[in-house]
């Protein structure tokens, strides 16, 4: 059978077409999304430090605790901080009640310095500054040293928590001398560190030793040599 030479060439434009991918247009190839999902939780999956939203705000759980009823279910009641305003709430929900996460990301940062307003901070993937204000760092100001790397968390593209490393390492700058002879046990002195915070250390440690530091508490762990 013979066919045209117009024929043959519409034949081949159509078989070539049927090779070329379709392109959708809600899929748009090299964009980026963001690390930080948003999924929902109920009362059965609170824990302290899970950051929800509430009105379209960040609040972190600072506690909470179930009461169970003889009749009917149990009830938890949670302490919440809202991580924008710095304010504190307490709510209670029934059994089941449910929540959204808050859609948060963390990036890691190395603190440079910092002056009476803000904190400033280096971005380490972009090594951009970034400005905190002092009072969105709150009482973690006192942890914050030279050079520390920390987290920042940020929330619909600002910075609403620098979260310190929960154990870090501190010079102390100041305490009073080991009294020669002291030997009670327990004997503790007070010690002002390299970040500002002041904290009761073992007696028998000086001025310009190096220790480490449970920042959650506050309190000593241990000589770093």
């Amino acid at each position: 059978m013979l066919f045209s030479r117009a024929f043959l060439v519409s034949l081949l434009v159509v078989t070539a077409n049927a090779f070329v991918p379709l392109q959708n247009p809600a899929v748009h190839i090299g964009a980026t999304s963001s690390t930080a999902l948003q999924v929902a939780v109920d009362t059965s999956d609170i824990k302290n430090g899970l950051t929800v939203e509430i009105d379209g705000e960040p609040y972190k759980v600072l506690s909470f605790s179930i009461m169970k009823q003889a009749r009917g279910a149990a009830k938890t009641t949670i302490k919440f901080k809202n991580l924008q305003r710095g304010n504190t709430i307490e709510n209670t929900y029934r059994s089941g009640e449910k929540f959204q996460t808050a859609m948060i990301e963390k990036k890691n940062a190395q603190f440079t310095y910092n002056d009476e307003n803000n904190f400033y901070f280096m971005d380490s993937e972009t090594f951009e500054e970034v400005a905190v204000g002092a009072k969105i760092v709150g009482d973690n100001a006192k942890w914050i040293d030279e050079g520390m790397e920390i987290s920042l968390v940020n929330f619909k593209d600002n910075v609403i928590e620098v979260v310190v490393p929960s154990s870090a390492n501190y010079e102390i700058v100041e305490t009073e001398p080991n009294v020669k002879g002291n030997t009670a046990q327990g004997y503790t002195k007070p010690a002002t560190l390299s970040s500002g915070a002041v904290i009761n250390v073992p007696g028998y440690l000086e001025t310009g030793e190096m220790i480490r530091v449970d920042t959650d508490k506050g309190s000593f762990q241990e000589r770093v040599k």
